[in-house]
């Protein structure tokens, strides 16, 4: 396997995410309108939170904005790049080196060790085994997880695995975070400490966008949207205490 050629720089001052008029229609008896057209952009070192109730249409756009599926009409763009016209093998290589992703479930490989696991996404970038191994220790040492590098998930806590996704999502250091729910599946005190990490990131120039039903969750990003019904409202931006605490 060859070395992947490397992605071009992004300028800083494109857009990451530039949505216009963007919707998703569901065939059926009647069609199911799942996001109606939507403008939405989001720049370079943006901390926005999407909020909405089960059935909202959050999972709808997390997909569209993933590259996991396509619209049914309007025009996306990531930075910069024309996302609608590509082929589905240059969507997943975008997806791949672009966008990170953390969810609430985790979706590490069990029996693989946390440096081994955020080793994997490195593939999308360089098929030589040690930049990769290099590359994810210090993205493991940047989520504080520099002293488990051997450690299976199973003898993970749960604050710890989310961690390891975290690392697992910004190694390749992507143009956007999209977290969902990203702290759903952890008590209160861990799921702050995963919170403050976004924060951090953050403010360290990564461009983050958390998708969550929990207001508390929102109150940690710069901007905030509302989604209701698949229509999504831009809602008053917001000022987080130092550490993303409300």
């Amino acid at each position: 396997m060859s070395t992947a050629a490397p992605a071009p720089v992004p300028d800083p001052a494109t857009p990451v995410l530039d949505l216009r008029g963007v919707f998703r229609t569901y065939p059926g008896a009647p069609p199911v309108t799942a996001l109606h057209p939507t403008d939405l952009r989001v720049e370079t070192g943006d901390f926005l939170a999407v909020v909405g109730p089960s059935g909202s249409g959050k999972s709808t756009l997390l997909n569209l904005l993933g590259l996991l599926d396509r619209p049914s009409g309007g025009s996306y763009r990531l930075s910069g790049t024309d996302v609608a016209s590509l082929a589905e093998r240059d969507r997943a290589a975008l997806r791949g080196r672009r966008i990170g992703f953390v969810f609430q479930a985790f979706h590490l490989l069990p029996h693989r060790t946390a440096l081994e696991n955020v080793a994997i996404a490195r593939l999308y970038v360089t098929a030589r085994t040690a930049p990769r191994t290099a590359d994810a220790a210090r993205a493991l040492q940047l989520v504080g997880l520099g002293h488990r590098l051997d450690a299976l998930p199973s003898r993970m806590s749960g604050g710890e695995r989310q961690r390891v996704a975290i690392a697992r999502a910004v190694v390749n250091a992507p143009d956007i975070l999209l977290c969902d729910e990203p702290t759903g599946n952890l008590d209160s005190a861990t799921a702050g400490a995963v919170l403050d990490l976004l924060s951090e990131l953050n403010r360290s120039g990564v461009t983050v966008l958390v998708i969550t039903h929990d207001p508390a969750v929102a109150r940690h990003a710069r901007r905030q949207v509302a989604l209701l019904d698949g229509r999504l409202t831009e809602t008053a931006a917001t000022d987080p205490a130092p550490g993303g605490r409300p």
